[in-house]
This record gives C-alpha cells, sequence and structure tokens, in this order.
C-alpha cells in the first residue's frame, strides 16, 4: 500500500476561494473584514510568516495592518497598541507573532488581546469555550488538520486517535477537537512510556512534537491517516537545509492510507484557518451591529 497524499497546497485554494467570496459579501455591507498583526524582533522566520500572512489577507480581499517593533520595545507600547485594536471596530482579528522576545510575559500580551479578536484561539476565554465544546475562535493549526480530515471524509467517530505532542498551540487543542468529533484521544509527549506501542493503535496520527523523522513506517499502523504538523530544518547530513516533518515520510507512506508532506500539507492551511477566523470574526461584528 502506498498512501494518497493529502495536498494542503490544493485544499487551501479551494477554501481560500469561497473565503474570498465571504469577504466580497461582508465588505458590500460595510463591514470589511479587518486583520492586524503585531511584530516585535527581527525573528527571520517571523518576518516570513507575518509577511505570508499580510499577503493571504490581500489576496482574499481582506484589510490588513502591521505593527512592527524593536526588539527592546517596553511592553507598555505593545499592549497599548493592543488597547487600541481592540477598541477598532475595522479590525476583526488582532495576532501577535510569537516568540516575543524576553522582556515580554507571553501570557500576559496574549490575555491582552480582547477574546472576540482573538483569531489565534489563545485566549483563555476561549480555550475555555472549546473545552466545553462551543469554540468561538479554535487555534488555526488544529482547525486546519481537522478542515483536511473533513475534507477527505475521514470518519472520526469511535475511532482511536493519537496526537503526539502536548502544546497549547497543536496538540491540547487538536485532542479536544478530536475528542468533540467523538474520537477516542490519547495524547503523547515527551515522558510517555511506549511511545510506538501508543501511536501503532492509531487510525488517526497527529505529530506535532518538533522532533525530526521522529515516527516511522514500523510504528504505524497499516491503513493509517496520518497528518504530520512538524516543520523541522534539517542541519546535517544529505539532507541538511531541507525541511522535514516529524514523521519519516519515505517509510510511512508505504503503510499508511492517507498522509500530509512537508512542506505543503498542515502549513498553508494554517493561514488559511487564520483569514477564516477573521472573516468569522468580522460577520459576528456585523450580526451585532444589526441587532
Amino acid at each position: 500500500m502506498t498512501a494518497r497524499i493529502l495536498d494542503g497546497n490544493a485544499l487551501s485554494a479551494r477554501l481560500r476561494e469561497s473565503l474570498r467570496q465571504r469577504a466580497a459579501e461582508l465588505s458590500a455591507r460595510g463591514c470589511k473584514p479587518g486583520l492586524a498583526v503585531i511584530l516585535v524582533g527581527e525573528d527571520p522566520a517571523s518576518q516570513v510568516y507575518v509577511r505570508n500572512k499580510i499577503k493571504a489577507c490581500e489576496a482574499v480581499g481582506l484589510h490588513s495592518e502591521k505593527y512592527a517593533f524593536p526588539a527592546d520595545v517596553p511592553p507598555s507600547e505593545v499592549l497599548a497598541r493592543i488597547a487600541a485594536l481592540n477598541a477598532d471596530p475595522a479590525i476583526h482579528g488582532i495576532l501577535v507573532q510569537l516568540p516575543l522576545p524576553p522582556q515580554f510575559d507571553e501570557s500576559a500580551v496574549l490575555a491582552a488581546v480582547a477574546a472576540e479578536k482573538d483569531v489565534d484561539g489563545f485566549h483563555a476565554e476561549n480555550v475555555g469555550l472549546l473545552v466545553q465544546g462551543r469554540p468561538r475562535f479554535v487555534s488555526c493549526t488544529p482547525l486546519g488538520v481537522m478542515k483536511m480530515l473533513e475534507s477527505e471524509g475521514v470518519e472520526l467517530a469511535g475511532r482511536e486517535a493519537v496526537v503526539v505532542g502536548r502544546s497549547n498551540i497543536v496538540g491540547k487543542p487538536m485532542a479536544l477537537l478530536l475528542v468533540g468529533a467523538s474520537a477516542t484521544v490519547t495524547v503523547c509527549h515527551s515522558r510517555t512510556r511506549g511511545l510506538a506501542a501508543h501511536v501503532r493503535r492509531a487510525d488517526i496520527l497527529v505529530a506535532a512534537v518538533g522532533r525530526p523523522r521522529m515516527i516511522s513506517g514500523d510504528m504505524v499502523k497499516p491503513g493509517a491517516v496520518v497528518i504530520d504538523v512538524g516543520i523541522n530544518r534539517l542541519r546535517e547530513g544529505p539532507d541538511a537545509g531541507k525541511l522535514c516533518g516529524d514523521v519519516d515520510f519515505a517509510s510511512v507512506k508505504e503503510v499508511a492510507s492517507l498522509i500530509t508532506p512537508v512542506p505543503g500539507g498542515v502549513g498553508p492551511m494554517t493561514i488559511t484557518m487564520l483569514l477564516a477566523n477573521t472573516i468569522d470574526g468580522a460577520a459576528r461584528a456585523a450580526a451585532h451591529a444589526t441587532h
């Protein structure tokens, strides 16, 4: 068996077409969806991510604003900008690009973003709503994974799902979304004993641990659906400098039924879900304005 490739670029392009239509309809009603991005410091990877997010906004017809601060900015200045954006009716989503420099308390900054504009789904209120099964905004990467599974008609109810990784950004919300879809979910992490035995039970496997090619073909159940969230740059060997996932693609694709590549799998979906969340925020604001 060789797995079918789940192409995130192709699905993303289809979804963005429908998002463009939704954005145009909201704009025609006088509520053009708006996203503000805050970037602190000169981290090259963060600069690329922010540039890609702004470009995606423009392509879909969203209004976007970028606020760049030097690495040594006092946190109070960034918090003041967030407060102003919270009060700005033209902005429906606020994204603070992580990581922040060491003088910042990241959790305090994320908590400062109004929950109804928290398109990253990191605010405690939005996490709480997800736990209760009535989400407002969901973290973009796990939401993108769910859309990918949905697009392929992958049955989740009653299936064994294993999430490798327990971060607040991917692992935990991913597990909650799968529980919400009636899967039986196991969360594994760096201190899990007998990891391979857990992974081998998975009908649906989501790898989000940040360790290159950690999941090998002999760890995967034949016919499993494998979603690789990892993005790692290899530092040595013949592939030095190349990107790879947490899954050893070459060996796993011979065992799985469906697999996402890296790059070109989950990555494009993350930005697409950011656009979707911003448009959802604008739609809620427009509905609220008419009541």
